[in-house]
């Protein structure tokens, strides 16, 4: 795999089955997988080791390229929780290969950001956003690594609910709205929110950040830089 010269293991397969209830049309049929989790990966045992000490996980998705029915093919969307300090668990991604789109939607649904990137491009999911990855290429896979907190599971229950986000990008370039949604927020348009290398967390490559504990920091004690979130998705 691109990116990745340790071994890997078997990946977490997610189906269209278990996607059916956060797609546009929850009708679409599909035979393929469509995308691939590898999670909780280190190259070394030590760099393992440093991960679990300090309740972090490395993980690579592979989203391949497709559409579902006009929709293209995306990650299901969750929220994080909050921490033990009441402000919710941020996550880091890594563009390795292939074009992203990160829709985020705020729990209070009064913001909705796409922000788009490519191979080099880091993204950080501030507190209180829920997300979903979208591949948006006709014909390149999209491979993307994120850190994450290993202090909570993930929660899909909203986009469950809501049938998806309050968006759906469609192959023909529109954004559909979620008539599930009682309202629509204008929908922002960003770049990568570390391509710029203007915040302090915004440090790459992702995996040389482990073992750099005043890197990955944020990810479990998101209280302490509240000013740099406040800012990361300002236009």
């Amino acid at each position: 795999m691109l990116g990745w010269d340790g071994e890997l293991p078997q990946p977490a397969v997610r189906t269209i089955e278990e996607m059916r209830s956060v797609l546009a049309d929850p009708s679409c049929t599909s035979s393929s997988p469509l995308y691939f989790m590898y999670r909780d990966l280190a190259k070394s045992d030590a760099d393992w080791k440093w991960l679990r000490n300090h309740h972090l996980r490395y993980d690579i998705t592979v989203i391949p390229s497709g559409t579902l029915c006009g929709e293209w093919v995306k990650t299901k969307g969750h929220y994080h929780p909050k921490n033990p300090a009441g402000i919710g668990y941020p996550e880091i991604y890594e563009v390795i290969e292939g074009e992203a789109h990160y829709l985020l939607q705020s729990r209070t649904l009064d913001d909705v950001v796409m922000i788009s990137a490519s191979a080099g491009d880091l993204v950080i999911i501030p507190p209180e956003y829920g997300h979903i990855s979208i591949n948006p290429s006709p014909d390149t896979t999209l491979t993307m690594a994120n850190i994450v907190s290993t202090a909570f599971e993930s929660e899909y229950d909203e986009y469950e609910k809501y049938h998806g986000a309050v968006y759906y990008e469609m192959s023909s370039g529109k954004m559909q709205k979620n008539s599930c949604y009682p309202s629509f927020p204008p929908l922002r348009y960003l770049g990568p929110t570390c391509g710029r290398g203007v915040h302090p967390l915004c440090k790459g490559p992702l995996y040389s950040l482990i073992s750099n504990e005043d890197a990955l920091s944020f990810l479990n004690f998101p209280e302490k830089f509240l000013t740099v979130f406040s800012v990361l998705l300002k236009d």
